[in-house]
């Protein structure tokens, strides 16, 4: 079962790859995304520095949903999802395994780019610990709630904009505690309790999402 995973772990990781600037995608609207801020707004510092935890953290947020009706979508269209659905692995644990590649493709690359961004917006240096653990615990988030959204729109036409209307109101709690955790950082505030939550989130979408996402996958493939 665990060579299994890793099979399909593998083979997600090197089409990826083998994508070229399609892999890149998610990380390179990240940068440009959050680079136009300071044009919008203007140089004024203090302001760069006090919208700079939620920039960054929208702008992942959107990064992470660009490729998002990709996930399932050419497996379904090409057979393999069904053949995959008939394996020896768990249907559960091919939707983990696919959604673990699609972090290590797309929110793993937004977490390494984020102090690069971080110090193009000013923030204050005692966020950016903070900013990293608050991204590495909401980006898998964003990316398991995300395959449940994948999985029920897969085989649709214009999948994308459905993704979007269903996962948006789900990603507004992770928002709003990772932006919080920096700030906290930033003033000096205990910031514990934001990312016990956003640990417990992670926690909660691990056992839920896959779940979920796998009855979708089956209902499409029946």
């Amino acid at each position: 079962m665990v060579r299994a995973f890793l099979g399909i772990l593998g083979r997600d990781l090197k089409l990826a790859v083998r994508g070229g600037i399609g892999s890149l995608v998610a990380v390179v609207f990240f940068v440009i995304a959050a680079s136009l801020f300071p044009l919008g707004v203007g140089p004024e510092l203090n302001l760069l520095a006090r919208i700079a935890p939620g920039v960054i953290w929208v702008c992942a947020l959107f990064a992470t949903m660009l490729s998002l009706d990709r996930l399932f979508q050419e497996d379904y269209e090409d057979g393999n999802l069904e053949l995959l659905a008939l394996g020896p692995l768990p249907l559960e644990l091919v939707v983990l395994a696919k959604v673990l590649a699609y972090w290590l493709t797309t929110g793993l690359p937004l977490i390494i780019a984020a102090p690069i961004l971080a110090v193009l917006l000013n923030m204050s240096l005692s966020g950016f610990t903070i900013l990293l653990v608050s991204l590495l615990l909401g980006t898998p988030i964003l990316s398991l709630i995300g395959s449940v959204g994948a999985a029920l729109t897969v085989g649709l036409r214009r999948g994308g904009v459905l993704i979007s209307l269903l996962v948006l109101p789900l990603y507004v709690p992770i928002l709003i505690f990772g932006v919080g955790a920096v700030d906290g950082a930033i003033v000096g505030l205990s910031v514990r309790a934001y990312l016990f939550v956003l640990a417990g989130g992670l926690l909660g979408a691990l056992v839920l999402a896959p779940v979920a996402s796998a009855a979708a996958l089956r209902m499409a493939l029946e």
